[in-house]
């Protein structure tokens, strides 16, 4: 099955984010807001979920990703990463253990892992699963769960590790973690109890500021506190030969919505493999422990002395001011549209990055954060150019639009204070 860069930029007949619900509850000002001055509340149920259980699990998951499984405690969950032999991320998601010999996982890497469980001759058992998944965060997120479940135990979880909470009469798991940056719970449990619980949040929250975040926001948070997401950030590396297998599986069991990949912007790309991107950079090498697992060779290798990390850019308030400015310039041909406050339709948009004129970089999840009030983006870059307060340049611009200089300041990433791991019991 081929696929070329040209298909990529084909515009997708639907919008991909759609599946986040509605694109819009109250403004997406005040949606992005929240989440630092109250709280919000996400449905992330559309993400897959396989439970994977037997005594070589642990075996299985060795070999496919990057993680060590050492030290896994039952309650606890994981980061993991999924490599090709190249070392380029291949899909990634949350691994949580349950039971000695149960452990489900959620996101696309679910897929990778039941295709190699069915080839590696090992003793596991692969079955797919549909729950919810809510993520409830913000300063004021505790107080919602304290109102709904006033119980103490949950308060003391760790970060990336699970408890059970009651909500509604139905008790379910509360996994310490989220995409916002702030303190707060992904809510998980059969999805029969999805729409109960939801209500349950929203009316408990109410007195506290709760937002529902839409489709428009969704990924504004993965910005500010740089979570960098498959299809926006990366392409997954599964456009190779030694993959094709596997693609044609993959794309059997995704819905018209979820397609692997579309790509835009001004990155002069003539190979699919130009857009996928190692762990290192997108900012996860903290999480390659492993020391035998597909790809292990060049990514630990690159992990000991990389040549691109992952950066967040500050664009220029008046260049990007002026893109918007040329549509209302009659009788000249205008800026590709930036869409407000990010891509609508699933593009991983990527954007060169230069210092005179020489690639530096590469700009993704390029989005308008109006907490910050600031256009940002983050950006895998030579780590010549990766200290904080270096001056770039970013190229916006389709092929065949005109092209806009932007001018970026390089920032950390997270740009946004990270605040997942805060106290607990002083957020009551």
């Amino acid at each position: 099955m081929d696929f070329t860069v040209d298909e990529m930029r084909t515009p997708p007949e639907v919008y991909a984010w759609s599946r986040f619900g509605q694109q819009e509850y109250t403004t997406f000002l005040d949606e992005n807001d929240s989440w630092q001055e109250t709280c919000s509340i996400g449905d992330w149920s559309f993400l897959w979920q396989h439970w994977f259980r037997g005594p070589d699990v642990l075996e299985l998951f060795s070999r496919f990703s990057v993680n060590d499984y050492s030290r896994f405690a039952i309650g606890q969950s994981k980061h993991v990463v999924h490599t090709n032999a190249d070392g380029k991320v291949i899909h990634e998601g949350i691994l949580t253990r349950f039971g000695d010999e149960e452990f489900m996982l959620h996101g696309r890497g679910g897929y990778w892992m039941r295709f190699q469980a069915e080839r590696a001759g090992l003793n596991v058992a692969v079955e797919q699963d549909d729950w919810f998944i809510l993520q409830l965060s913000g300063p004021t997120a505790i107080k919602v769960l304290q109102k709904l479940d006033p119980s103490e135990g949950y308060l003391d979880t760790r970060y990336m590790w699970v408890a059970p909470i009651t909500i509604a009469g139905h008790r379910i798991h509360a996994l310490r973690q989220g995409m916002s940056g702030e303190i707060g719970f992904e809510l998980q449990g059969p999805a029969e109890h999805r729409q109960e619980i939801y209500d349950a949040i929203l009316a408990a929250g109410e007195e506290f500021g709760i937002r529902r975040m839409g489709g428009r926001i969704s990924l504004i948070n993965h910005l500010q506190a740089s979570y960098p997401t498959i299809a926006t950030d990366y392409i997954p590396a599964i456009f190779e030969p030694d993959t094709a297998e596997y693609l044609e599986f993959f794309l059997s069991q995704m819905p018209p919505n979820a397609k692997p990949a579309y790509v835009a912007g001004s990155y002069p790309g003539k190979q699919i493999s130009e857009y996928y991107r190692s762990p290192v950079e997108l900012g996860w090498s903290k999480v390659i422990l492993g020391t035998d697992f597909l790809g292990a060779e060049p990514l630990l290798a690159e992990k000991a002395n990389p040549t691109r990390v992952l950066r967040t850019l500050v664009w220029n308030a008046d260049d990007v001011t002026d893109v918007f400015a040329s549509l209302l310039r009659p009788g000249e041909r205008h800026h590709t549209f930036m869409d407000m406050p990010r891509d609508q339709k699933g593009f991983m948009w990527a954007d060169r990055v230069e210092v005179d004129g020489t690639i530096v970089g590469v700009a993704t999840s390029r989005g308008y954060s109006h907490w910050f009030r600031r256009m940002m983006s983050l950006c895998p870059i030579d780590v010549a150019y990766a200290e904080p307060g270096t001056e770039v340049t970013v190229v916006w611009g389709n092929p065949g639009d005109p092209e806009k200089a932007i001018r970026a300041t390089v920032a950390s990433a997270p740009y946004k204070p990270n605040q997942n791991t805060a106290d607990l019991r002083a957020a009551r």
